[in-house]
């Protein structure tokens, strides 16, 4: 196992797996309608009340309470077959976007079931990565992590292209519908063609929830892995919170916002597509604090407001950066014990969330302060501080694999 994780993968090989394509090809349908289900709903929010403010809440709505559900019910993702799991979550969310586009209620009803539905997202996630982890070996796992992410890039820009259409041609509540369908087929995709999987036997050292809680975060190596995953991604959503301000600041022409929205996802999926393909597991480790940094030089020069055209580049430069989470992914997986693997995915999707819903009061609390260029520039600058704290702290996979495996892996390599 340790000696084929220094071999290189393909992207063909990682596809062949049926068990891979099917929780990829269901996270499309699921991410794309979560997006369209987040615009339409933002949209009858704001058409109801007329608050930009609730509106807005509703993009936020479902972050903060995936840190209270990563926490409290991680341990499912480990206890409860994936298969079943994961439907489960899709059918959950099916049953939302029916409530929703199909009952008239109170605006803070709409935000508590979105809410509600968000708290138990990072256990669908976790059983869907330890699944993931058991299909995938080695770099194939590493790649299959790369297209992980470009799926939930394309999805995204998939959302928010159809997300538009579909409230202009059928209404704000009738889109919530085809959310509906979208989350309904996902979830009989995985019943019908997704190979099942055991559950953790339950120990006595995993008892409780909290006790796996506590054995994950306690690990001083699986903590320092958590954070270089949360922080730069925390602090370019703050950045990316504040581009619609930034537009309207600089005078760009009408739609130009959109247009700098999808910069990221855009530069995220080259970079995630050019770090999987072009360079070898032990490269990547090497990798990790220049895109960390790139993510940084990305936004600092925001300060000095470019053009359009050139703040465009600089954020599908910064989304190239996010090439990062491969250079940890690898060394994440091997350093959580097997049998909390699914609580360890858990609680990391939950952080992720949590970090990008909260980033974004923050800085946009700064830009109440300075102009929002000023703010997304410091938003680069904190990440280049990340960069250092990495570069000083080295959580890469090659010294992970080697406090696993010392003898393959030895000090002087």
């Amino acid at each position: 196992m340790a000696t084929t994780s220094q071999q290189k993968a393909s992207y063909r090989e990682v596809l062949a797996n049926p068990r891979f394509r099917v929780l990829i090809g269901s996270r499309l349908l699921a991410i794309a309608a979560d997006t369209l289900r987040t615009v339409a709903l933002s949209v009858l929010v704001f058409t109801t009340t007329n608050s930009p403010l609730l509106a807005a809440l509703t993009y936020g709505i479902a972050f903060l309470p995936q840190a209270l559900g990563g926490v409290l019910l991680g341990a499912l993702a480990d206890r409860v077959r994936p298969r079943e799991l994961i439907a489960a979550g899709y059918a959950l969310e099916c049953v939302a976007a029916i409530l929703l586009g199909t009952l008239p209620m109170p605006t803070w009803s709409s935000l508590v079931i979105v809410a509600a539905v968000g708290a138990f997202t990072p256990v669908f996630s976790g059983a869907a990565s330890r699944l993931m982890a058991k299909a995938l070996t080695g770099d194939a796992y590493v790649l299959g992590r790369s297209l992980w992410n470009v799926t939930s890039s394309v999805a995204q820009l998939a959302g928010l292209a159809i997300g538009g259409g579909a409230v202009a041609a059928f209404g704000a509540r009738h889109a919530l519908l085809v959310t509906a369908c979208a989350h309904l087929f996902a979830c009989l995709l995985v019943l019908l063609l997704l190979s099942s999987m055991a559950p953790v036997p339950r120990t006595a050292a995993r008892l409780t929830n909290w006790a796996g809680t506590v054995a994950v975060l306690g690990d001083r190596m699986i903590r320092r892995l958590m954070f270089a995953q949360w922080l730069p991604s925390c602090l370019v959503a703050s950045a990316e919170g504040l581009v619609v301000a930034y537009a309207a600041d600089r005078g760009f022409p009408s739609g130009s916002a959109g247009l700098l929205l999808a910069c990221l996802p855009v530069g995220m999926i080259i970079g995630n597509l050019l770090v999987g393909r072009l360079f070898t597991p032990r490269a990547r480790d090497r990798l990790l604090v220049p895109l960390v940094s790139i993510m940084g030089a990305g936004l600092v020069p925001l300060v000095w407001q470019p053009s359009l055209v050139g703040t465009a580049a600089l954020l599908v430069f910064t989304g190239c950066g996010f090439g990062y989470g491969l250079c940890v992914q690898k060394a994440f997986l091997v350093a959580v014990p097997a049998d909390l693997q699914g609580q360890a995915f858990a609680l990391l999707a939950a952080g992720l969330q949590t970090a990008q819903g909260l980033g974004p009061s923050v800085f946009g609390a700064i830009a109440e302060l300075v102009v929002p260029g000023t703010a997304m520039a410091l938003a680069g600058f904190a990440i280049l501080g990340t960069a250092l704290w990495l570069y000083l702290r080295k959580p890469t996979a090659e010294k992970n694999l080697r406090r696993v495996y010392p003898n393959v892996f030895p000090a002087s390599q």
